[in-house]
């Protein structure tokens, strides 16, 4: 048995020499004679390939496939040999049986064959013909020869090398650049081939850019220097006009060619020179301290970004005219450009006044007039302009405000807080990237809400793309869009951009930014949105439908259950306890089925003539076609006559079509019996996509995806009481206790819950035993909380059987063909798989220890057993061996091959199997093998190859390797990854890519401890790798690089990096400022900063492995900058609370004041993201510079979370510069909350100086009065800003009135309290609030400020007496009030100076429209803000024909 089983593998490559001494050492049983052939095999279309003669027996290649294989390793095709034809092309040989002896072949890529000649490739090259390269001459005599003779075509040759870029059909971004010289273009099928080989695919038509065919190498020559490479597919259109590939470019090597002069003239139009004279307005604080950039638009191309530098401080300032000489390419005759800039500065808002172009080439000139703010907190809030060219005073494209609608979707924590960017792209240009600021809705990006924004550009014709994003920063930075659609005022057409997917970097494949394409006009683009519903629905819903499962159909109209009697009657009128009313499922075929009465076996639900009745169940009538609806309601229609369903009138009767459709319903929502079983395990789904899951931390989500996490087993208590234990987490149960619900509970009477049926919604609600009225209830963020039932969908879940449980827990199992299956948890992914697009391989739990199937008991292979065969080199050593495998759909190890077994494993020249069980990952395309421990610490392998073979399908995977791995050799490694190789190439590439991992300049950063890192990517991970092998001999030191290398399968775009070290105590703890990661096979460059400690401190748990994300694209000029601006860096040092509740989820921000300047606000980081945890130190790196003596800082957070309050211990601030030790350590001790402690979020704390007093702390008293006018009230949130001689107190929310209950109501006088670091005299207060349309206003009277300083008591007024909203006064909901001078009327005259308006209308004016009309008042210096006219009593209509309205501005 041993000898067959061996020889099986002995001969694998017949011509390697190891083969032939395999064969000679090993003995055969012959027990017929072997037949040889001697063949010859040719190249197709390649006279100069002189053939393989080879011997083929049925010992030498057991099949066709063998064959093939060992000839695409010997004749050089791109893709490998996949068909071999007799030598004129006419018959294909398909088996090993159609070779005949003494006979040639040709061997091909594709279908068609190359004809040769065989006689001229049959011969034996003399000498001279081999010593050197067939020149480019000799080879097109010999190919005209062969024109000659019949073998080829005459082609036209190129004379000059011309540079050309190929597009991929269909794909812009597959692209290369070629020359066209004599060698590639001898006849148009070489080049073909060249092409092939080129674009990795292989290529059989050539396009130009706009559709056109280009059927031979005269037509190549004369395209404009781009064509695109396609298949047999049609030509896809694309957008590769606008990739300015059609400039003419010197070539490499030729630069001395003297060119024609048509090719003079248009190398001179490559470029443009172009003057740009800005002028800003002269107005106060026109200026502006951002960087400003231009954007030019022409029919060509556009010119891209240019940043319009300078001096710095001494452009762009009030009443300035700046100029500049820019370059561009050729971008065709301009029709708009773009002007904005970056918002950044102290300053950045500007006010531009025009734009002017001179073409230095041409000579023509350009005006733009802008005469607009540039600013987010002015006029429209956008910070760029779009500008069209003027002809004879007209702009040549008009300017649109497009209406975009942002439909975030209906999943939890499906919103988001981090600022959203859009680019919206049409055939004539794009808007650029936009930030989405101005909702219609108070707030932005809710759970199921439509946003309305505007954004205004140059009209761009039809459009076809968007590419939307976010920043990933803010409390909730994730977002599941559902679609957007853009409404064109033009041309009045709607385009809808549909996504449904998440735009996190947690969640599906990680991408915060999306390109979207738009939905097709031909087709109704709400038909496909609700086509793919459908889709979604029934991916998450056809597990009810499952073979054996028993139903309920339950009808919305009649409040009743579908009941089929026994005579064959049938009504939607049966109670949830009527035995006919349940229905056992028979899968026919997709979503067509049978049910079956559960009480009457022998009669099944029909349609008969359109009539609903029983009928036996054999019947085709019985056939019903499921089509689930998106409220997830199912129709059942007929199969044999399709429009015919089963429908019920009001009475809950039978009805069809002729009793027409008012009053009739069809739809009916699915129960399945027997979910919360005992011993079930269920999915609790909280939407399509989502499920009930429990956190690490013991916490509850509903927005967890529906994977091995989200499983619960059921334990039932009693009639309608049930426990959930988790099944990854066994022991730990949900309960509600507290005022918390959370999954920590240990399974008494508070992990009671009573199940409450939903039945019109298909759900079920969980209800506390102990807590009557209390049920588990979802935050919109997913987190889980005790709230009262009161019918809202927060506390509806839709359970999913994984496993069906028993009826009681000493009953029988329920008979179901679904608990008759073996449970395996890796078969029970529901819907979600095919719903969901990530493509991160699931890495499962380890499996068992795998044994080789010569020792034990043999049993039948199942679906999940396979063969692993390794085949050793000349090197081996016994050792174990862990293997992983990577496929499509997820991955599988470690793997342990050979532990505790008895046989001598892995030795030289030996080929070991073992039989494993693979958990289901789809389509294998790698995997990893890892040396375990040698007995003899200096042995080395030399893997040759690793199979794997699927026992019941007998499906072979191959990876060779020929790899060496050793524990003691510092040149080798003892881990590696190999590809899947089919047709004799890797389906994927090994890529070596180079870390550079850079360790923190602080004390005591260095470690001695072992360091892993793990490289993520689109295709899976490379596994942990221990970082040993750098140039340095001591690792890891402070402030110091080393340089690794990691080999592995190509992973795809990167998405992160798992970083861990191995610390023993805490002076082995490694501060990692941040890693690097090159690959040199497309020459990206990815940074991960980290500038954290190693191990970590969360929640009184140490961590030692830190995940890291790519930060955005930085130049190596940028990173140098970076690394070098170590002046003005401080380590900051925040200590939270050491008890419990002390954590805060809120975002946490920083402000530092200098003498100089201040600065802020610096974000820290927010609470979940494992930050501000309770009893931890979280440290930062900041830069301060140029802030001079520091005074003080203020410190908190923006509120947000489920969770908060937080308790700060104590600031730390270290300088990190090497010349200064200063150290500023800052008590805080108190809550920053609205609800605990002195309800305040932020706190002020003076520095000490050795050179000055330290400032004190004082309370200032604030009275707001709000005005006696109707109306004059508000509920919203009111913000206040102290400013005086020494800085600002900061935005606060004035949150507890000391003295109302209500605050700013009516004629109220409210006091609030601010603790704030001296702020010197009173100068000014900024006073705002959140409130957002009309009605959303309040009449503010004045300020009143009192604090004491020293012995002193001060009073400060700020008089104010207008109106704060947008359709009230000057529209500002912010305003900037100045203090009022005693002893000074005159200056308080001026400071608030009111004007009388009286406005007549005349009488053929049309009835009043509702919206905004604004006045701007002009004198000699300067003109006013632009004030609203809006009535001084609610409910006035103004501007009515012939009235004349009177109105107070100021």
């Amino acid at each position: 048995m041993s000898e067959s089983l061996s020889s099986s593998y002995s001969v694998n490559q017949p011509n390697s020499s190891e083969s032939e001494q395999s064969l000679s050492t090993r003995h055969f049983n012959v027990t017929e004679p072997v037949v040889a052939k001697r063949i010859c095999f040719y190249k197709s279309g390649d006279p100069q390939f002189n053939g393989i003669k080879m011997v083929i027996n049925n010992r030498s290649y057991k099949t066709f496939d063998a064959l093939l294989d060992s000839l695409s390793k010997r004749v050089p095709l791109p893709f490998g040999v996949r068909n071999i034809s007799t030598p004129k092309g006419r018959h294909s040989i398909t088996s090993l049986e159609d070779l005949e002896d003494g006979k040639s072949y040709i061997c091909s890529h594709q279908r068609k064959m190359k004809p040769i000649n065989l006689e001229r490739a049959s011969r034996k090259p003399l000498p001279w013909q081999i010593s050197r390269p067939v020149s480019a001459r000799r080879r097109a005599v010999q190919l005209a020869k062969e024109n000659e003779d019949g073998f080829g075509h005459q082609e036209s040759k190129i004379t000059t090398p011309k540079k050309m870029l190929v597009f991929k059909n269909g794909d812009v971004r597959l692209r290369r650049t070629i020359v066209l010289g004599k060698k590639n273009t001898q006849t148009f099928e070489a080049f073909l081939d060249y092409m092939s080989e080129l674009m990795q695919y292989p290529v059989a038509k050539l396009y130009t850019t706009d559709g056109r065919k280009v059927p031979n190498l005269q037509a190549l020559i004369l395209c404009s220097g781009a064509v695109v490479a396609a298949g047999r597919e049609p030509f896809k259109p694309s957008n590769y006009e606008s990739l300015g590939y059609s400039r003419p470019a010197r070539l490499l090597g030729i630069a001395n060619r003297v060119y024609p002069k048509a090719n003079l003239k248009s190398e001179s139009e490559n470029t443009r020179k172009w003057k740009v004279s800005v002028l800003t307005s002269d107005m106060p604080s026109a200026g502006t301290s951002s960087k400003v950039y231009i954007i030019l638009y022409g029919d060509h191309s556009s010119s891209g970004p240019i940043f319009l530098d300078g001096e710095k401080g001494k452009l762009f300032q009030r009443g300035s005219e700046d100029v500049f000489t820019i370059h561009t390419g050729n971008v065709g005759r301009l029709y708009k450009i773009r002007i904005g800039h970056t918002n950044a500065g102290s300053c950045p808002a500007w006010h531009c006044k025009e734009v002017q172009l001179l073409n230095l080439f041409s000579g023509e000139q350009f005006s733009f007039p802008v005469n607009r703010w540039l600013a987010w907190d002015q006029a429209d809030g956008e910070i760029s302009v779009e500008l069209p060219v003027l002809h004879q005073g007209q702009p040549v494209l008009p300017v649109t405000v497009y209406e975009v609608h942002v439909t975030t979707g209906d999943l939890w924590n499906a919103g988001t807080e981090a600022d959203v960017y859009i680019s919206i792209y049409g055939e004539k240009g794009d808007t650029g990237s936009r930030q989405l600021v101005r909702s219609q809705k108070p707030k932005k990006f809710l759970k199921g809400q439509t946003d309305i924004f505007l954004v205004e550009a140059v009209h761009l014709g039809h459009l076809y793309k968007i590419v939307i994003g976010h920043n990933g920063l803010g409390s909730g930075n994730g977002w599941y869009l559902d679609k957007v659609v853009i409404k064109d005022p033009v041309t009045d057409l709607d385009y809808t951009f549909l996504c449904h997917r998440w735009l996190d970097n947690g969640q599906d494949d990680g991408n915060i930014a999306r390109g979207l394409t738009v939905t097709d006009a031909s087709t109704f683009p709400g038909r496909k949105e609700l086509e793919m519903k459908r889709e979604e629905t029934w991916a998450a819903e056809k597990w009810k439908f499952q073979e054996g499962n028993k139903l309920q159909l339950y009808n919305r109209l009649t409040h009743g259950f579908i009941c089929l009697y026994p005579d064959s009657s049938v009504d939607a009128l049966g109670d949830k306890k009527n035995k006919y009313g349940l229905f056992n499922v028979i899968v026919k075929k997709g979503n067509i089925s049978v049910f079956r009465s559960h009480q009457i076996p022998h009669l099944a639900l029909a349609l008969v003539n359109g009539y609903a009745t029983g009928k036996s169940k054999d019947k085709s009538c019985c056939e019903l076609c499921i089509h689930l609806q998106p409220n997830g309601c199912a129709i059942l229609e007929s199969a044999r006559n399709p429009g015919h369903t089963v429908m019920f009138n009001l009475q809950g009767k039978v009805a069809d079509e002729k009793t027409g459709y008012a009053g009739i319903s069809k739809e009916f929502v699915v129960h399945v019996k027997g979910v919360f079983h005992h011993g079930a395990i269920i999915l609790l789904k909280t939407s399509r996509c989502q499920a009930l899951t429990l956190r690490s931390d013991g916490g509850c989500s509903g927005a967890g995806q529906q994977q091995q996490e989200s499983y619960w087993r059921v334990h039932k208590i009693g009639s309608g009481v049930c426990m959930f234990e988790s099944v990854r987490n066994p022991g730990m149960y949900l309960k509600i206790k507290d005022g918390q619900c959370n999954g920590t509970g240990t399974g008494d009477e508070y992990c009671h819950f009573k199940i409450e049926k939903n039945w019109e919604a298909g759900s079920v609600s969980l209800e506390s035993v102990r807590s009557k009225g209390i049920y588990v209830g979802l935050l919109p963020d997913g987190q889980t909380k005790p709230v009262i039932n009161i019918g809202e969908s927060n506390t509806f879940f839709y359970p999913q059987v994984i496993k069906f449980g028993w009826v009681n827990p000493t009953g029988t199992p329920v008979e179901t063909t679904q608990e008759k299956k073996d449970f395996r948890e890796s078969e029970c992914l529901p819907g979600k798989a095919q719903w969901q697009t990530s493509q991160r391989p699931l890495v499962f739990p380890p499996s068992e220890e795998m044994r080789n199937p010569q020792v034990g008991e043999c049993s039948l292979p199942s679906s999940d057993d396979w063969k692993v065969s390794v085949l050793m080199g000349s090197a081996g050593a016994r050792a174990n061996a862990t293997l992983w495998i990577y496929g499509d759909g997820g991955a599988d190890g470690p793997i342990t091959l050979g532990k505790e077994n008895r046989k001598q494993l892995f030795l030289p020249r030996q080929e070991d199997e073992f039989q494993v069980k693979l958990k289901r990952v789809g389509n294998i395309y790698k995997i990893r093998i890892e040396l375990g421990e040698l007995l003899n610490k200096q042995s080395e392998w030399n893997i040759r190859r690793v199979t794997l073979q699927h026992l019941m399908s007998k499906k072979t995977l191959n990876f060779p390797a020929n790899t060496w791995l050793s524990k003691s050799d510092d040149d080798r490694d003892f881990v590696c990854e190999l590809p899947l190789v089919e047709a004799g190439k890797p389906i994927y590439p090994i890529i070596l890519y180079h870390v550079n991992v850079y360790t923190g300049d602080l004390e005591q950063a260095d470690t001695d401890s072992p360091v892993y890192l793990c490289i993520f990517g689109e295709r899976g991970d490379s596994g942990q790798r221990l970082l040993q092998k750098s140039g340095i001999p001591v690792k890891f030191l402070r402030g110091k690089v080393n340089a690794f290398e990691v080999k592995a399968v190509s992973l795809g775009k990167l998405q992160k990096v798992l970083l861990r070290c191995e610390a023993n105590s805490k002076s082995q703890y490694w501060y990692c400022d941040k890693v690097i990661v090159r690959e040199d096979e497309n020459n990206s460059e990815y940074v991960f900063n980290c500038e954290r400690w190693l191990p970590f401190m969360s929640q009184g748990v140490i961590h030692s492995e830190m995940e890291l994300y790519p930060q955005e694209f930085q130049t190596t000029q940028q990173l140098k900058r970076q690394e070098a601006a170590n002046e003005g860096d401080w380590k900051i040092t925040v200590v939270t609370g050491d008890f419990e509740t002390a954590g805060t989820t809120a975002t946490v921000c920083l402000y530092v004041y200098g003498e100089n300047k201040a600065s802020g606000p610096i974000i820290l980081g927010s609470g979940k993201h494992q930050l501000f945890n309770p009893n931890s130190e979280d440290i930062f790196k900041i830069n301060i510079r140029d802030l001079g003596q520091l005074y003080k800082i203020r410190i908190g957070h923006d509120n947000a979370g489920n969770d908060p309050s937080w308790y700060l211990e104590e600031i730390r601030l270290e300088r990190m510069s090497p010349f200064s030790q200063e150290e500023i350590c800052l008590p805080i001790e108190c809550w920053l909350a609205e609800d605990k402690g002195e309800g305040d979020t932020w706190r002020e704390v003076a520095i000490r100086n050795s050179t000055k007093e330290i400032l004190p702390l004082l309370v200032y008293e604030i009275r707001v009065h709000t005005g006696a006018k109707l109306g004059a009230e508000t509920d919203f949130n009111v913000y206040i800003n102290l400013i005086g001689t020494r800085g600002d107190a900061g935005k606060r929310k004035l949150h507890r009135s000391k003295n109302n209950k209500v605050k700013f109501q009516h004629g109220q006088m409210d006091i609030f309290f601010i603790k704030a670091v001296s702020l010197g005299d009173l100068e000014k207060v900024l006073i705002s609030h959140d409130g957002t349309g009309p009605g959303d206003r309040w009449f503010l009277d004045k300020i009143v400020i009192n604090y004491k300083e020293g012995k002193e008591g001060k009073e400060v007024v700020f008089p104010c007496n207008r109106w704060l909203g947008e359709y009230q006064d000057d529209g500002k909901t912010v305003e900037e009030l100045t203090a009022e001078k005693a002893g000074n009327p005159e200056m308080a005259f001026f400071n608030a100076q009111q004007w009388r308006v009286q406005v007549k209308t005349d009488g053929d004016s049309p009835e009043p429209q509702n919206c905004k009309r604004t006045l701007v008042i002009y004198g000699s210096k300067g003109k006013s803000d632009e004030l609203l006219l809006s009535p001084q009593d609610p409910g006035h209509v103004c501007f009515l024909p012939r009235a004349t309205d009177e109105f107070i501005s100021s």
